[in-house]
């Protein structure tokens, strides 16, 4: 009786190990295909975000300053002299164009 009892322990160890060699070589055999499915979808992910971000060849920025003095310039026979008679005045002007083509 004691000899049944060990060789059906020992049967059921076997197929477990077996059963955990095939589940292990599955998983090896398509570790590529999983892979490449992670990575697809992270590329589409980072496609999806950078889509609305800045890139320099669909971008146009424009930028125009204005600079306004008043100023007075004397001359005499020791040199010149210039006076700022009111305050300079800077105005800028900037756009920017993302075309999303």
């Amino acid at each position: 009786m004691l000899i049944k009892l060990r060789k059906k322990m020992a049967q059921s160890t076997l197929e477990y190990a077996v059963l955990a060699v095939v589940v292990i070589g599955a998983l090896l055999s398509i570790q590529a295909y999983l892979r490449r499915g992670i990575q697809g979808k992270i590329k589409s992910s980072t496609d999806d975000i950078s889509s609305e971000q800045y890139d320099t060849e669909r971008t146009t920025y424009n930028s125009v300053r204005t600079t306004t003095s008043n100023v007075r310039d004397t001359t005499s026979n020791i040199g010149s002299r210039t006076t700022l008679l009111s305050p300079e005045t800077t105005t800028s002007n900037m756009t920017s164009n993302t075309d999303t083509q």
